[in-house]
């Protein structure tokens, strides 16, 4: 049995540098044909020796006994916002193809909607992938606010940089981290911002028009989090009295 399981780690393993290196490789054919600048390439890199390391310590944790056709898909998605990620930061030298751009991100947030439909049809879900899925995502939507904040201004970061706000502020107050009940608005706010931010880097639209796209995904996603964060507290209220309630209680009877 344990070396069943052994093998399955290195088999886990595998996958995940093989996942590394796609990126790279991605990232070289991006290199090679539109001559990407060294922040594109240092950037690029880094994503993707970030992504394996990180990764491989999760999935070491974790221990699953195999990675999953759904991780796969997340996987794949990973290598095109490393090949997004790239190509922002060499904008800040030289715009990238406007094409280009879209058409990576388009691919990375089409195939969001496929992972999980992957996950529930081969009976794989994981809260490891679960995890994955959503650090990719909000990786994204950051590199996406970057991008974009570099012609509408840095308060387009607060789209990008909120959900990591969100995780800091948990780590000062714990009642943020408890789970929220299911949630289709949130699901689709969530979805939106990779769109209307998608839709706002392809320039297709006039100015003040990109502006006020970018206004409604902030405004959304605003929305969504103070949502959530109104009820984590409330819930936080009802617990701590739970326990004075049911004193007062012992209290009255005795």
């Amino acid at each position: 049995m344990a070396l069943n399981n052994s093998y399955d780690a290195r088999l886990v393993q595998q996958e995940t540098a093989v996942g590394a290196g796609v990126q790279i490789l991605l990232l070289a054919l991006i290199g090679t044909a539109i001559g990407m600048g060294p922040a594109g390439w240092l950037t690029g890199l880094a994503f993707a020796v970030a992504t394996w390391a990180v990764l491989s310590r999760a999935l070491h944790r974790s221990r699953p006994r195999s990675f999953g056709a759904a991780n796969r898909v997340t996987l794949g998605r990973a290598a095109l916002v490393g090949g997004v990620t790239a190509l922002v930061a060499d904008s800040f030298q030289d715009s990238p193809p406007v094409s280009l751009f879209v058409g990576l991100t388009a691919v990375a947030l089409i195939l969001d909607g496929v992972d999980g439909k992957v996950a529930r049809r081969t009976g794989t879900s994981t809260p490891l992938g679960a995890r994955f899925d959503m650090e990719v995502d909000a990786f994204l939507i950051l590199v996406l606010s970057v991008y974009v904040a570099t012609a509408m201004g840095p308060w387009v970061l607060l789209i990008g940089s909120m959900r990591y706000v969100f995780v800091a502020a948990a780590r000062v107050w714990p009642w943020l981290t408890a789970p929220l009940p299911p949630s289709t608005a949130r699901k689709a706010v969530a979805a939106l911002q990779g769109v209307l931010l998608l839709l706002a880097s392809a320039d297709l639209l006039p100015h003040v028009a990109n502006v006020g796209v970018v206004v409604l995904a902030l405004g959304l996603l605003a929305w969504s989090f103070g949502r959530d964060v109104l009820w984590l507290w409330r819930t936080s209220r009802v617990r701590a009295a739970a326990p004075a309630a049911a004193e007062v209680r012992e209290l009255v009877a005795g």
